[in-house]
């Protein structure tokens, strides 16, 4: 999708020790103007919950859901729509952003999707997510945000906190809202992940850093409490918001869970959500898990939070031996 305007840079994202390149997707998209869109919606009440793919395209692929007939289907469903459909205030920042393209069929379609999770809104990218530098957001983000309320505890004055492979930033954002003057740190591959991430902290009204890295190693510094929801798939494609490497799609929740460790402070926590393939009843990750955490100077609880997501996914070849994909919740602490 070709933006129609290019009318700022990235350059006044905050500062970090690792600067963000230009974003792919969302190349030359302004600031201001998706700022000012959260603000709008907000105050008019906008509230929308993503669903899982399968069923997004299951609603949009109805007769009588073709194009947009409200905000929600324009920015949550992802229809194309009519200019008259969009108030002219949300049409405009949209355009300025550069964000909006017209179709050969006149209509207009945006690139951005806006859902609200814990009544915070969240930019993030719009259905479908097929692009390399896609922004997800969808249900196991509602799920790594209850898990972070539960599991997170008390928390020092000035808390730092990472969000790592943070996306489109619910993980660091639910973290640290509630915290006295904590700092979140941004942590991403994707440009575009950095720039829609930043907006979303700066919404929310916290101090925070986008920082581009490649693995664990690149992230400097101590934390109190470190957050990260890894890609768990096994995709064809490659799409680092959704591949997650071998062992059935595990490896890259193993890797961030034994690089991302080293950085806890003394008494910080980890929580990791991600998935798990289950094959003849056995849950691949924790097995390796069991074998390759730290055996001292950390306790750990992990559990199933639902025992069958994806499910579709087992119709694709690489999952011929899986019985089930289940979601999962890694609580660590560090105790010395």
């Amino acid at each position: 999708m070709t933006p129609t305007n290019t009318l700022a840079s990235l350059d006044s994202l905050p500062a970090a020790k690792a600067e963000a390149e230009p974003g792919r997707r969302f190349r030359g998209a302004a600031r201001e103007p998706l700022a000012d869109l959260l603000r709008l919606l907000d105050a008019d009440g906008y509230r929308f919950v993503t669903a899982t793919p399968a069923t997004h395209a299951r609603v949009v692929s109805r007769p009588d859901r073709q194009r947009a007939g409200s905000i929600r289907d324009v920015l949550g469903w992802s229809l194309p729509f009519e200019r008259e459909v969009l108030p002219g205030a949300i049409f405009d920042r949209l355009g300025a952003a550069g964000v909006l393209s017209k179709r050969t069929d006149g209509l207009f379609a945006s690139s951005v999707r806006v859902s609200s999770v814990h009544e915070t809104l969240f930019l993030h990218s719009a259905f479908p997510t097929v692009d390399e530098f896609s922004v997800f957001l969808g249900p196991d983000s509602y799920r790594f945000a209850d898990l972070i309320a539960a599991c997170k505890g008390r928390l020092p004055q000035g808390a730092a906190v990472l969000d790592y492979g943070a996306g489109g930033g619910v993980g660091g954002i639910t973290a640290a809202q509630d915290l006295d003057g904590p700092h979140l740190t941004l942590a991403d591959i994707n440009p575009d992940a950095l720039l829609l991430s930043s907006l979303n902290a700066a919404f929310a009204g916290l101090r925070h850093a986008p920082v581009k890295v490649e693995s664990p190693a690149s992230v400097e510094g101590a934390f109190d409490l470190i957050v990260t929801h890894p890609p768990f798939m096994m995709d064809g494609d490659g799409r680092a918001y959704r591949d997650g490497g071998d062992l059935y799609g595990g490896q890259l929740s193993l890797d961030w869970t034994l690089g991302l460790l080293p950085k806890l402070k003394t008494g910080g926590k980890f929580i990791m959500h991600t998935g798990v393939s289950i094959v003849d009843g056995r849950d691949v990750l924790l097995e390796r898990l069991e074998r390759d955490l730290p055996s001292s100077g950390f306790e750990w609880d992990y559990h199933e939070l639902d025992p069958d997501i994806f499910g579709d996914e087992l119709d694709k070849p690489p999952y011929r031996n899986v019985e089930r994909i289940a979601a999962v919740g890694l609580c660590v602490e560090r105790t010395g």
